[in-house]
């Protein structure tokens, strides 16, 4: 049975839902904002599948090593999997021919070189000492989740701090590292054999590491009426195929109808804006232009990567509160200065890496883009690093 303070937060929820609704409605009557409504309702799925599925990388990551509960895992290689499935269809189309030197458009394929090492081992850390990703603060944002505050003003002040490291970074590294796309070599059929292999040996190895990992489909509930099945699906955590499979193709069909998933590109341009307001840094930001990922421009306006933030945030919300996982949680001195600066390591190491974990390691390996796959090796080890000196226990 439903109780009555669960009806009154369910009816909450709904009503945060139909004004995102109504806000798409409205923008899609701007012709000048024709992709904006399509990014808010990319928003608000995205939203929904972090919250519900818990798909935080940092969360996923620590639980595999500190608990050695590797079923979250499970999510990520699906999603990777399923959005690899999917890249390939729609690459097939815009570039049948992987002979030539050209790239798709806009994917997330950038250079490889030790920047990008360390900036995402960098990114890792500041997870481990902010509590979350970038995606993870923003949905555990609309749980109540305050130390994010702290963590995405820090985000910003390390995207301020990678601008004026850039043209020293992109001159002395970056400019002559190799942008490596696996269909260059291989094709798109061999890029996908060699993807799907790859998540299945890490699949097997994490299964077989996860000692103490819970099980993967969660037990049948007694009752299969349509009160109790909706209630679950707003109490229960989704389970990490189910999630990671609907990531893929919501990344799948992000990339066909806007431009490819990511979080930050909203941010990094606020910080760049205000960076050029305020005549703060060089003129020039050397060869951005020329790179693909979530990248900065200048904008006094919400940007599509902004809608999709704000759909990601009200429907995390929506789903908190209708599940009951709705909840301050405390600040402290301390709490809150290990939040900001591992939010100036997360912003320092996705605007030099180009993205973050959404925009680098998810979109990228779905794109068969070697710097995905490196990515998302040095993120893990920042990662471990820092759960194994306990930087994650501050908060």
């Amino acid at each position: 049975m439903w109780t009555k303070q669960e009806k009154i937060r369910t009816g909450i929820s709904l009503l945060v839902i139909v004004a995102l609704l109504v806000i798409a409605f409205i923008l899609s009557s701007n012709l000048e904002n024709s992709t904006a409504p399509i990014s808010l309702l990319i928003g608000m799925s995205l939203g929904l599948l972090l919250e519900r599925g818990r798909f935080c990388f940092f969360c996923i990551f620590r639980d595999g090593i500190e608990d050695k509960n590797t079923t979250p895992l499970l999510s990520v290689f699906v999603a990777i999997a399923v959005g690899s499935i999917g890249y390939t269809i729609i690459f097939g189309q815009f570039l049948p021919d992987t002979s030539t030197d050209r790239l798709p458009p806009v994917a997330h394929i950038g250079p490889v070189s030790w920047v990008l090492a360390v900036s995402a081992f960098a990114f890792g850390i500041g997870m481990a000492l902010s509590g979350a990703c970038i995606s993870g603060h923003l949905y555990r944002l609309g749980q109540g989740y305050l130390r994010a505050i702290p963590a995405l003003i820090g985000t910003l002040i390390g995207f301020v701090l990678a601008f004026l490291t850039w043209n020293w970074l992109y001159l002395n590294a970056i400019s002559d590292a190799p942008t490596i796309w696996l269909p260059h070599y291989v094709g798109y059929s061999g890029a996908l054999l060699i993807t799907l292999g790859a998540l299945l040996l890490l699949a097997f190895f994490a299964i077989k590491k996860g000692t103490n990992s819970e099980p993967i489909r969660s037990a049948p509930s007694a009752s299969l009426s349509l009160s109790a099945t909706l209630k679950n699906l707003i109490t229960q955590r989704w389970s990490p195929i189910s999630t990671g499979a609907i990531v893929g193709l919501v990344g799948t069909i992000a990339y066909l109808r806007v431009e490819p998933l990511g979080v930050t590109r909203q941010l990094s341009t606020t910080a760049r804006t205000f960076m050029d307001d305020n005549q703060i840094g060089a003129d020039t930001l050397f060869g951005l232009d020329k790179v693909a990922g979530c990248i900065a421009v200048l904008s006094e306006t919400i940007t599509n990567n902004g809608w999709l933030v704000i759909g990601l945030v009200g429907t995390s919300f929506a789903a908190a509160l209708a599940g009951g996982r709705f909840k301050f949680s405390k600040l402290t001195v301390t709490n809150s200065s290990t939040a900001l600066l591992g939010g100036v390591l997360l912003g320092w190491g996705s605007m030099t890496s180009l993205g973050c974990t959404i925009g680098v390691l998810l979109s990228g390996t779905q794109a068969f883009a070697l710097s995905g796959w490196v990515f998302f090796a040095f993120v893990f080890l920042g990662s471990f690093v820092g759960i194994k000196l306990k930087f994650h226990t501050t908060g």
